[in-house]
């Protein structure tokens, strides 16, 4: 009886020593994850909205209204997680980004940065998070795909798979429609937010 308390305690005090550790280490790592984290995203705020010098998280945004909105307009697959106001050297708003995630990518959710001028030109998305299929739906992070939705003003995308031209068209990639798909429609939930939300540019 007494080897097994003896045993007990001792793994006890094992238990309590590693907690408090990882509690140690949680807490020195979790202020540079969280600015690596702030860094990065701030890397690509820049990357799809250039004209802004600093960016402004909107503190009214509701993400609960925003999704409500998006089912409102079939995208019932994603979500907006943050809207932030780009402005310029003056202090003058040049744009918006918007950050959705979209539930629908084969390898898992996507989360995508979305820059949109005021005018409701669209100026460049970037992905913050894929884990598609190597070879195929991860191409959605190459500039070649990428770049489709780049300085375009239209009301929304729609991907072909037959190189149909348009500056509404994106070309679907070989081999990865449900990618594309998701990423299509994450842009234009980005696009359906801006123009209810956010002034609708000249497509309002």
């Amino acid at each position: 009886m007494n080897k097994i308390v003896k045993n007990t305690l001792i793994l006890t005090a094992i238990t309590v020593v590693a907690g408090l550790l990882l509690g140690v280490v949680y807490g020195v790592t979790k202020d540079p994850i969280a600015k690596a984290q702030e860094k990065a995203k701030q890397e690509a705020f820049r990357s799809v909205l250039s004209d802004a010098e600093t960016f402004e998280s909107d503190t009214e945004f509701d993400a609960d209204a925003a999704s409500a909105l998006l089912k409102e307009n079939g995208y019932t697959s994603d979500d907006i997680s943050e809207v932030a106001e780009g402005k310029d050297s003056s202090g003058e708003t040049v744009g918006y980004v918007v950050n959705v995630t979209s539930h629908e990518g084969y390898g898992g959710d996507i989360d995508i940065s979305v820059g949109i001028r005021e005018d409701g030109t669209v100026t460049g998305i970037e992905m913050l998070s894929i884990s598609e299929t190597a070879g195929l739906g991860m191409k959605a992070k190459e500039a070649d795909f990428k770049d489709q939705f780049k300085d375009k003003n239209v009301e929304k995308f729609t991907y072909t798979k037959t190189g149909e031209s348009g500056d509404d068209m994106i070309d679907a990639i070989s081999g990865a429609t449900i990618t594309t798909n998701a990423v299509t429609n994450a842009v234009d939930s980005a696009l359906v937010y801006f123009q209810n939300e956010l002034g609708g540019g000249s497509n309002e």
